[in-house]
């Protein structure tokens, strides 16, 4: 078969590989669609390195078509299905406590476990049977259904930073991620959605698509804008979708006393960020990670985007077949799309 394989930091190639060879139980779908994912690039650009080997193949948000049903009764040759990419074992300490994104023995696709750039894709055994495998409702697009995963997170680091109802919030980047992070906010409630983001595509998109106010950080001062509609108090709550770690003390400024912060991006391996520790003592503040998701959260993301609560067509703005994986991925990294989708006839 055919498949974007990562032979090395900065090397990706679209090239021929064997088809997965499948075990007893272990599931076989023709990827239909995988969408690319921040995290993606930075284990591209060695960035990321935890669990990752050489040569692999990357993509862990995607759907498709059963190809071999391991013998599952619950599916069948034909059916649509996505998948929640992490696979956590449910008997260590943070899965009985109800933790399993966080769970000791996480094997995950796309990275333990060959991801979906490719046209076929292994679901191992374990992962069929702990219920990490869900239909696709009719209706809906394949890559639609792979934006469940990212959408999922989203809704694991809103849930664990409290976004509710009356909130203000400032998000912190732009990108497929901090998108999310604006039309969740808007569903939850959120009363004022300011964005920071020096790119203009993605500064029109975040106004398109429901923050009241985009400034661009290059030029404008994002603190005096936030002061200025909070009546000098700050924003409830921040939300840092961008990797970069200056930015967690910036957050910590811009919130009110007992605000929250969401440190949700990803950080690279080695990156420190300097943080005011008097602010979170003498304001009280909450600051939190967010990391993964888990089954339920992806199921109910799947059924919000279904049933219409979360329109997500809109962020696939580029799709490309898997023989331009290169392009694709450099799509997604130079910031000319939102949401970057691999198809497979």
């Amino acid at each position: 078969m055919k498949a974007g394989v990562l032979q090395s930091v900065n090397d990706v190639s679209y090239t021929s590989i064997d088809e997965p060879k499948l075990e007893a139980g272990d599931m076989l779908l023709k990827v239909k669609a995988a969408t690319v994912c921040g995290t993606d690039i930075r284990i591209l650009r060695g960035k990321k390195t935890s669990g990752i080997r050489y040569p692999s193949v990357l993509g862990h948000e995607f759907s498709g078509i059963v190809a071999n049903s391991g013998g599952n009764t619950s599916f069948a040759v034909g059916d649509a299905v996505c998948v929640c990419p992490q696979f956590a074992c449910g008997h260590c300490e943070y899965c009985i406590r109800g933790a399993e994104n966080l769970c000791r023995n996480m094997m995950a696709m796309g990275y333990e476990i060959d991801g979906a750039f490719a046209e076929y894709v292994r679901i191992p055994a374990f992962g069929v049977k702990s219920g990490n495998v869900f239909e696709v409702p009719k209706g809906l697009s394949f890559e639609e259904a792979a934006l469940a995963e990212p959408l999922a997170c989203v809704m694991n680091g809103q849930e664990r930073v409290g976004v509710k109802m009356g909130d203000s919030v400032s998000i912190l980047g732009a990108g497929p991620i901090g998108i999310l992070h604006i039309k969740l906010a808007r569903l939850s409630g959120a009363r004022i959605i300011i964005v920071s983001e020096p790119n203009p595509l993605r500064r029109e998109a975040a106004l398109k698509e429901g923050a009241d106010l985009v400034i661009d950080p290059t030029t404008d001062d994002l603190f005096a804008c936030v002061k200025s509609v909070t009546g000098g108090l700050g924003v409830d709550v921040v939300i840092v979708a961008i990797g970069v770690p200056s930015l967690a003390n910036d957050a910590i400024r811009l919130v009110c006393h007992r605000g929250r912060v969401s440190l949700f991006a990803g950080f690279s391996k080695g990156q420190q960020a300097e943080l005011d520790v008097n602010a979170i003592h003498y304001h009280e503040l909450v600051v939190t990670g967010s990391f993964g998701l888990t089954r339920v959260l992806f199921e109910r993301a799947l059924s919000m985007i279904a049933s219409g609560q979360l329109e997500m067509k809109s962020l696939l703005t580029h799709r490309f077949g898997l023989r331009d994986i290169k392009l694709a991925l450099d799509t997604a990294e130079q910031g000319s799309a939102i949401k970057v989708a691999i198809m497979n006839d």
